[in-house]
This record gives structure tokens, C-alpha cells and sequence, in this order.
């Protein structure tokens, strides 16, 4: 049997040359084996488990696993007459060498969550029958109108989860799908307790990273299923520049292509050939969008093959030996190797040639190819993604998930929706659920795509969602009444839409800083409130909160407004600590569960103290969301706080220090100083000098007057005090290797909360009786204590939603 020893180590076996990275061959350090098992220590909380009767085990790369080399972590083996036992700082595994069974194949989970639940047994889901699975993600929401099942994830409540590998294809030496004998077990045993972060970081750490996205699939993507011509799609665009609605990525649907052919060739789903008649120049339509500041990815449908029809067929034909005379099609086939390269060079290339920037794969023809266990999905997302790195770019794809690894290549395609309030609510559950099987860039069709009744609350609340959501895509299908643009709903919606449009773009500074934390750091954008707080039970009983990124929580606003107080409400719950919501100001008091009433306008965006948020500083932001002149950086003070923003110049695959910039941004709260700067490392591509804004976010009033120095020389600021309690400080001009400091008084407190002020606009926007208001108005704000006015207010005859919005603000703050 090998073990682990203290001995010099043995070098990993040298592995195939792949063409994509992997390391697939553990360390013989970190494993223990016998005739027909094998045991292999990936990490302190994480273990491989092989059992196959005639002792072969798989050392190549499969979809989920690619990196089996991992430091070996200390390791304890002993070894039984009847059983070994393998031992970690985070887990007890007992086998008794046989075939794999509940009776003799165990791993315990120290300083246990549950001295029951928490020891998993071979083939025993527990009392839940999931081990107390937090769920992970599913194939597609399509036709979804609400919940619907999720496959399992790596964290669990009751501290274990486990991945089954076993029928997963793996990759030959030449990065060829090759299917695996079903009939052995290859498990990966995730014991880290309630530490889900750490559980999320050892799945990338075997899976291989979340890849940098570019920073212009961070802005709006403007997306519709519908019949456009060159020139109404142009139209459409300019339309939306001159309402100052920015969209970084315009989609075409599949009408770009033929699609009423001859059914001898096909339905016309599939297609690669432009409609000449819709776009009479594709190359002059794509380089005006490229002009305009959009990215441009097509629908490609390729499941019918290429028939007869297609510009590209005789060279297929020629590339694949097959007879054009015949007029046979080529038939879509993703295992044979020969029909991949044509697929690639002949269909897309030539495309990608004209301007065409990334794909939307859409596959919707289940997990079967002509090998057992080799998905045609996995397969498309895997090479699409490897070409478009080609030529030193920044690869991306757009596609549905495939599985565990599918993290892999982003963007997700989550599918076809119903438009529904349920389906609004279960989105935001099924986004930061993601975060468990590591999938963090999941693209939803905001709004909803098919069926439905016209709702323009529900769009409203959709584009809100949307907005703190890893991808913003508007989405809707054919329906000729069926239309995402703003105007297309009632004054109130549009504003509310164009603000909220205009904010996605505002937030790319923040959300590629996330991006690179993700790919660094092993956080996705967006994760389950119990990451950050995997002790508190709170954490576990409000799924559709959610972290976004490391300084903000967001509570989605999912269900349709009260008529009494024409506002919405959402249960919350707030870690401890004081909370700032940034887009009303008001101030709450955590450690604690409450409801959150917004009008339509608003929904809770809330940044502890310390929260360092940067934006992009122009009020209505371009399409092309390129590193801002001005930047504005939301500081919630009462705490200190630290981000480091990060930028990278486009090339490459983002990882490479030599085209980051890193400008580091600090608020000391004893000293009350806010820093931004200098800049490090390759900082050519940006402004040569920006404007700062620092937006300290409802800070109490009683502060000496704002100053700032630029690399310690005192400098002219211009400072603004908002009416929402705010102060804006704004200096001009600051190099972007110099270092800024902005003063603004030592161990500033957030303000006491405007309770008349709040108070009076929701009674305001009540629709209730006027004596009402007036009555409620005078009890709130009476000068009594403050149970005392409770008490009062609930022997008022008022609606409950008035009175539940009206004691959410008396009760914000201690």
C-alpha cells in the first residue's frame, strides 16, 4: 500500500500534453491504495474515492476534474487489521478495503456541525436524503415558472457533499472526449464543516478557476428574438444612445441567418448563412456596432449539421471528403474530431472575420452523442471556449450549464423562462445558489421570455434584479407585443428602467474588480448570505439575499407593491454591524431579521461600515465601458475599510500582472482619511489623470470642512452636502501614479436617520385616507418614546403594509 510518508517526495507523474491546461496526476504523496481501491488526499477537507474490481484507475482529466495535483496537505494514515483510516485537520475517512457500502466506507467531519448528521456513509443520502445539500444549479430554467429542482453543490448544512465523477467523460492525451467504464466509483468527498468558502475554493483549486471575463460583458446586453434588418437594429441602437440607455453587447437572435429554407435542408434553427435580405452588408452592419462601442455575438443553433443551403457547405464537404453533388448534409457530430476543426475554421471563423465577437451556443438537444457519456453541450462549451482564446484573446462564450466544471466557460444561458413573479422570485435564489458548484456568471432573460401577462411592475422589479445580477441581458421572445424597451412601458417604469440601465454601467469599475477577485480569489460575483456567515442560522433562511461581490447585500424587491403603501417588501436578514442602504440612505442596525418596504424606485442595496464601492463617475455612461475618467468611490464610514480596484488592458486572459493595474483604495476611520492611489503595475492604458469623487454615504453632519492632498500636497476640492445626508468630495485632475488623500475629520459616525423625513414620504405615497396620514404622521413623530408611539400606531386603524413600512424606518436604528 502507498501512504504518505515523511520521506523525500516522489515527483508527480508527468502528465499528457494537453491543449488547455491540467495537471491530472495527484501527488503519490497524497495517495493511498490497495488492489482495488484507491484514496487520494486532495486537500484537508477534500478527498478522492476510487473503487474499481480490476485495479485500474483513471488519472486523466474528465470534465470536472483537471487539476488532481494539489499540495498535500498533513496527512495522517493508520492502518487497521480490518480497516485504514485516513485523517485530516478536517475529516476522519474509515474504509474497511472492500467494495464501497455504507457499513464500511465513512468520512466523519471534525469538530462536527451535527454529532448525527454530520458522518457521511457510501450510498446513504441521511434524513433528507441529500445529506443537507445546499443545492448547487440545473441544466436551464426553461419553461420554468417558479422553483424547480437544483443538482447538488459542494457545501452542505450538515458539513459534507459529495460529487460523483464516475460517468463523466475524460480527455485523451491529445484533449479528445473519451467515455469511461460506468461500472467503476470515482467520488470527491468535500468535508470542510460550514466553511462553504473554503469548500468553493477547493472545487476550483481540482476544477481549475472561474476565467476573467472581458470588461465589457460586464455592461448591458441588449437582447431580443425578432425579426430585425440592418437598418431597424441600427435605428434601435442610436434610439437607445440618444435616451442615454448604454448597451456594451448587442445579441442577434437567429434571424440573422436563412431560416425559411426548403425543408428538404432542415427546420432553418440551425444556420450559418446571413439573410441578405435582412443584412445586406454583415461586415458594414458589424463594424457600426463596433463603431457605436457594442460587442456583437450571433445565436447559432447547431444541432441540424450544415445542409445543401449554406455558403460554407462545399467547403465542408471538401474539408470532410464528402460528395456536394450529393447535397447530402453534414451531420453535427461533436466526437468526430475532423468535423470539429471544419465546424470551427469553415462555419465561424470566416464570421468571426467579418466582426462577429462571441457566440450564444444555444443547444437544446439533450446530454447523447454517438459516444456513452460524452455530452454534445460539454463538448461545444469546451472547444468554442478554447478557440476563442485564440490569437491571444480574451476567450468567451455564452451557452448553458453542462454540469460540474462548466464554471469553466462562461457566460451561462439559463434559458427560456416563463414572465411571472414566480419565476422573478426563484431567480435570485438560483443565481447566488450557483455559487456552490462554483458557477458564477449566469445570464437570465431579464424580464421573463415567453407567455405571461404584460406586467410593467414585474419588468421593472426584473430590471432592478438584473442589475445586480452577474450578466444583464434584456431578453424577450417573438411575440410582437412582447418588447424590453424602456418607453415601451408606462413614464414611471422608463425612468425607473433608465436609471437602473444606466447603474449597471456605473457599476463596471466595482463589478471587474469582482471579476478579477473571482478568478484570483475563488468568490464568485455573487454568493449565498451563508458563505459570509456560515454560523449564523439567519444565513440559511433567506435565499433570495445575496452578497454581491464583497462590500454589498442585496434583498430583490420579488413581489408586486401593496396598494395601501405602494410599496413592496422583502424579509431580510442583517449581519451585525451598521448598514447604509446606498440608494436611500437610510441607516440600520444589524444582528437582526426585519422586513424592507421600497417604493418602486428603489430596492435594498446595503454596504456595512468600512465598504469601499467604486463607480464609474459619469452620470449617463457610454456603451463601451472603458476605464472612466472620473471615478466615484462610495465609503461608508464607522469602520475601516479596504479594495483594491483592478483594471486590465483587454489582452490576454486577465491573469497576466503585466497588463493589470492595481490602484489601491483605504478609508482610515480613526484619522478620518479616505486614499486612493498611486497606481501599480501596468497602468499605461489608463487616463493619464482622473477626477476622484469620494461619496462619504450618510455621515453625520457635525465634520470640520473637507480637504485633500495629492501626493501630500494640499490641492482645491470641490465639496457638495446632498439633501439624502451624503457629502461629496471631488478633486480634478490627480495623476494616476500619485497618491490622494481626502480629509474629512477623524472618527466620523454615520448619521442619526431623517425619521420625519422618511416617514413623511411614505405616508405620502400611501393610498389611504388623508386624516390618516395626517393622524399616523402626528403620533410617529410626536416627542415620545419610542414604545410609547408603538404602541400608539398599532391601535391605529391603518393598513398593515402602512404600518409595517412606517415602523421599518422608526425602528432602523437603536
Amino acid at each position: 500500500m502507498r501512504r504518505r510518508t515523511d520521506g523525500a517526495p516522489d515527483p508527480p507523474e508527468a502528465g499528457p500534453v494537453l491543449p488547455f491546461p491540467a495537471r491530472p496526476v495527484a501527488d503519490p504523496r497524497a495517495v493511498v491504495q490497495g488492489d482495488t481501491y484507491r484514496i487520494t488526499v486532495l486537500a484537508d477537507g477534500l478527498l478522492r474515492l476510487e473503487h474499481a474490481a480490476d485495479g485500474v484507475f483513471e488519472d486523466r482529466p474528465s470534465t470536472f476534474a483537471l487539476h488532481r495535483a494539489q499540495p498535500v496537505p498533513d496527512v495522517r494514515v493508520v492502518e487497521h487489521a480490518t480497516h485504514v483510516e485516513v485523517v485530516t485537520s478536517r475529516l476522519r475517512l474509515t474504509y474497511d478495503r472492500g467494495p464501497f457500502a455504507p457499513h464500511g466506507l465513512q468520512v466523519a467531519v471534525l469538530g462536527a456541525v451535527s454529532a448525527y448528521d454530520s458522518v457521511w456513509r457510501f450510498g446513504d443520502g441521511g434524513r433528507d436524503g441529500r445529506g443537507g445539500n445546499l443545492g448547487g444549479t440545473a441544466r436551464t430554467l426553461d419553461l420554468a415558472d417558479g422553483a424547480i429542482p437544483l443538482d447538488p453543490g459542494v457545501v452542505s448544512r450538515w458539513g459534507y457533499a459529495v460529487l460523483d465523477d464516475s460517468r463523466s467523460f475524460v480527455f485523451d492525451d491529445h484533449g479528445t472526449p473519451v467515455p469511461r467504464d460506468g461500472s467503476r466509483h470515482d467520488l470527491y468527498v468535500f468535508a470542510y464543516g460550514h466553511d462553504h468558502a473554503a469548500a468553493v475554493r477547493a472545487l476550483y483549486a481540482v476544477s481549475g478557476p472561474q476565467p476573467v471575463l472581458p470588461r465589457w460583458a460586464l455592461g448591458s446586453w441588449w437582447s431580443r428574438y425578432h425579426r430585425y434588418t440592418a437598418d431597424s437594429y441600427r435605428a434601435l441602437m442610436e434610439r437607445f444612445a440618444a435616451a442615454g440607455l448604454p448597451f456594451s453587447v448587442a445579441v442577434v437572435d437567429m434571424d440573422w441567418h436563412l431560416v425559411d429554407i426548403d425543408p428538404a435542408h432542415g427546420s432553418g434553427w440551425t444556420g450559418y448563412t446571413w439573410n441578405r435580405e435582412l443584412f445586406p452588408d454583415p461586415p458594414a452592419f458589424l463594424r457600426w456596432l463596433h463603431d457605436h462601442g457594442h460587442r456583437v455575438t450571433l445565436n447559432v443553433h447547431p444541432a441540424d449539421g450544415v445542409g445543401a443551403h449554406e455558403d460554407a457547405y462545399a467547403a465542408m464537404c471538401a474539408a470532410l471528403g464528402r460528395d456536394p453533388e450529393s447535397g447530402d448534409p453534414v451531420a453535427f457530430d461533436v466526437t468526430d474530431e475532423a468535423f470539429l476543426t471544419a465546424y470551427l475554421e469553415l462555419l465561424h471563423h470566416p464570421l468571426e472575420a467579418q466582426g462577429v465577437d462571441f457566440w450564444w451556443l444555444d443547444w437544446q438537444q439533450g446530454g447523447h452523442s454517438r459516444l456513452p457519456g460524452v455530452d454534445p453541450l460539454w463538448v461545444l462549451n469546451h472547444r468554442h471556449f478554447l478557440d476563442s482564446a485564440r490569437d491571444g484573446r480574451r476567450p468567451l462564450t455564452f451557452s448553458r450549464y453542462a454540469g460540474p466544471g462548466s464554471h469553466r466557460y462562461p457566460v451561462g444561458f439559463s434559458g427560456d423562462t416563463v414572465v411571472s413573479w414566480a419565476s422573478l422570485a426563484f431567480q435570485p435564489e438560483f443565481t447566488a445558489t450557483a455559487a456552490n458548484i462554483g458557477y458564477g456568471w449566469w445570464s437570465h432573460d431579464v424580464g421573463g421570455h415567453l407567455w405571461g401577462v404584460k406586467d410593467d411592475e414585474l419588468a421593472t422589479r426584473w430590471v432592478q434584479l438584473g442589475t445586480f445580477s452577474p450578466i444583464l441581458r434584456l431578453h424577450s421572445s417573438n411575440n410582437p407585443f412582447m418588447t424590453k424597451e424602456p418607453w415601451t412601458f408606462g413614464p414611471e417604469h422608463e425612468q425607473v428602467q433608465t436609471r437602473y440601465l444606466r447603474l449597471r454601467h456605473r457599476l463596471v469599475p466595482y463589478l471587474h474588480t469582482m471579476n478579477h477577485r473571482a478568478a484570483r480569489e475563488g468568490v464568485p460575483l455573487v454568493v449565498p448570505v451563508y458563505h459570509r456567515w456560515p454560523h449564523a442560522d439567519e444565513a440559511y433562511t433567506v435565499p433570495q439575499q445575496a452578497c454581491f461581490g464583497s462590500e454589498l447585500l442585496v434583498v430583490p424587491m420579488t413581489t408586486p407593491r401593496a396598494p395601501a403603501s405602494a410599496t413592496a417588501s422583502a424579509r431580510a436578514w442583517l449581519p451585525p454591524g451598521s448598514w447604509v442602504d446606498v440608494l436611500t440612505g437610510l441607516v440600520y442596525d444589524g444582528d437582526r431579521e426585519t422586513l424592507l418596504h421600497r417604493d418602486l424606485a428603489h430596492l435594498p442595496v446595503l454596504a456595512p461600515a468600512g465598504a469601499l464601492v467604486p463607480l464609474d463617475g459619469a452620470a449617463v455612461p457610454g456603451n463601451d465601458p472603458v476605464e472612466p475618467a472620473h471615478l466615484e468611490v462610495l465609503v461608508v464610514v464607522g469602520a475601516d475599510g479596504a479594495l483594491t480596484l483592478v483594471e486590465d488592458d483587454g489582452t490576454g486572459d486577465g491573469l497576466d500582472d503585466a497588463h493589470v493595474a492595481r490602484t489601491p483604495l483605504t478609508w482610515d476611520q480613526a484619522a478620518g482619511v479616505f486614499t486612493a492611489g498611486p497606481v501599480t503595475g501596468a497602468g499605461g492604458f489608463l487616463p493619464r489623470t482622473r477626477t476622484w469623487t469620494a461619496t462619504f454615504l450618510s455621515v453625520a453632519a457635525d465634520l470640520p470642512p473637507a480637504t485633500a492632498t495629492v501626493d501630500g500636497t494640499p490641492v482645491e476640492t470641490d465639496v457638495v452636502r446632498g439633501t439624502d445626508g451624503h457629502l461629496h468630495v471631488t478633486v480634478a485632475d490627480v495623476p494616476v501614479g500619485a497618491a490622494l488623500a481626502v480629509q474629512v475629520g477623524p472618527d466620523p459616525a454615520l448619521r442619526r436617520n431623517d425619521v420625519e423625513r422618511h416617514v413623511y414620504a411614505r405616508l405620502d405615497a400611501a393610498q389611504i385616507a388623508y386624516e390618516t396620514k395626517r393622524r399616523v404622521h402626528d403620533v410617529v413623530t410626536a416627542d415620545r418614546p419610542l414604545h410609547t408611539r408603538l404602541a400608539h400606531l398599532a391601535a391605529l386603524d391603518v393598513p398593515e403594509p402602512v404600518r409595517a413600512a412606517v415602523e421599518e424606518v422608526l425602528l432602523a436604528q437603536g
